[in-house]
């Protein structure tokens, strides 16, 4: 195993990091800004390995890149042996990677609600047991999985009831692994994000967008992602060890309580 280098706060794996304008991606730049090591999981490819290149040869730290569904068990495993190959230990993992979904219930087939749990609640799932056995060996791990103000609201504009369900089983998960590994080192939360700007509300939100959006959020604009990047940060590092089992709303009062 290799050894985290001196003064570095660890290593994370992050799925999700390769969107042009997703989560995923600003947190891989923040934590690697802070000298976090990476482990990168997205489904593109090229785009995962050359943000790894990219962030690497900017900031001096060591970054993996996996090109996989976190759907694809054998996927997810291979991308963990490659990464304890090359990396530190892993001491966090950021669950970002899904899709979301607004087809209506009575619409929605069999096959498309699978395809949506199996992507978001599985995934989350398949990625989190791959990497929490060498946390509790070593009794300590950070997990943080993200969830949505969907999970409280039964969907929005661009998700509905599949999508809902989906988050609301990363909060379950949550918490059941939250108790299940809290005498353990490791701490599991969840985070969940109202209207931020990114392509999974439909694309860039253009202004002729931007009123019906800004009207439902009591502080008046859409959240940023360096705003959601800023929190996962904080949850993974040390001084958030007394945390666990939480779902932070990070929603702009769209939700309260």
């Amino acid at each position: 195993m290799n050894e985290t280098r001196a003064g570095s706060p660890g290593t994370a794996v992050v799925t999700g990091a390769a969107s042009e304008r997703g989560i995923g991606r600003t947190v891989a730049t923040r934590l690697a800004a802070g000298g976090w090591n990476l482990g990168l999981i997205d489904r593109d490819g090229e785009a995962v390995r050359s943000l790894a290149s990219e962030l690497s040869d900017r900031h001096g730290v060591r970054i993996s890149a996996a090109a996989t569904s976190i759907a694809d068990e054998a996927g997810v495993d291979e991308a963990g042996r490659r990464f304890e190959a090359e990396l530190p230990a892993m001491t966090a993992v950021i669950n970002i990677a899904g899709i979301s979904d607004p087809t209506p219930f009575t619409q929605t087939s069999v096959e498309r609600w699978n395809n949506v749990l199996n992507i978001n609640a599985t995934g989350t799932f398949i990625v989190t047991r791959r990497f929490l056995p060498g946390m509790l060996e070593r009794r300590y791990g950070r997990i943080v999985s993200l969830s949505s103000t969907a999970a409280q609201s039964g969907g929005g504009t661009y998700s509905a009831a599949a999508y809902a369900a989906a988050k609301c089983a990363i909060e379950g998960m949550t918490r059941g692994l939250a108790i299940e590994v809290a005498g353990r080192g490791v701490t599991a939360n969840a985070i969940a994000p109202a209207i931020i700007d990114t392509d999974i509300m439909g694309g860039r939100i253009t202004e002729d967008r931007m009123d019906y959006f800004t009207s439902r959020l009591p502080v008046g604009r859409l959240g940023k992602v360096s705003e959601v990047a800023a929190l996962i940060e904080f949850l993974i590092g040390e001084e958030a060890g007394f945390i666990t089992g939480a779902t932070y709303n990070i929603n702009g009062g769209a939700r309260i309580g």
